[in-house]
């Protein structure tokens, strides 16, 4: 049975991060998803951008976040939103090839030394021997 330091569950955005940055880290991580073929799978709708999110990628970028690089390389549409108004409302929004998008999370991550990947269901977890 493999021991880790950090069991991150669900890979969409947050969890990508979150895995990257543990393992980074220097912590034995492993990622958790229902299907690892759709790491960072982006909805009907791929933007990441806006008033909020296009916020926290900004603080991911300087905080060294895979987000914002992936973003970079999957991009098909920049947008600045919000230009006719004050700069404190202004934010980007950029349109991806959510395929790409995901094929190029995913090989970031694999080249990541302490992540590994494991594709299942999380129902419960055990925690000190007491199912959670």
């Amino acid at each position: 049975m493999q021991e880790y330091d950090v069991i991150v569950v669900g890979g969409g955005h947050a969890g990508c991060e979150a895995a990257a940055v543990s393992a980074r880290l220097g912590a034995k991580t492993l990622l958790v998803s229902m299907s690892l073929d759709k790491l960072a799978w982006m909805s009907c709708n791929p933007a990441i951008g806006g008033l909020a999110k296009g916020h926290l990628v900004k603080e991911l970028a300087v905080l060294g976040g895979i987000m914002p690089e992936v973003i970079d390389e999957a991009g098909i549409q920049y947008r600045l939103l919000n230009s006719k108004k004050g700069i404190a409302v202004q934010s980007t929004r950029v349109q991806a090839d959510k395929i790409i998008y995901s094929l190029k999370m995913t090989q970031r991550l694999s080249k990541i030394k302490e992540l590994s990947f494991f594709q299942a269901e999380v129902s419960g977890f055990l925690l000190d021997n007491n199912v959670v």
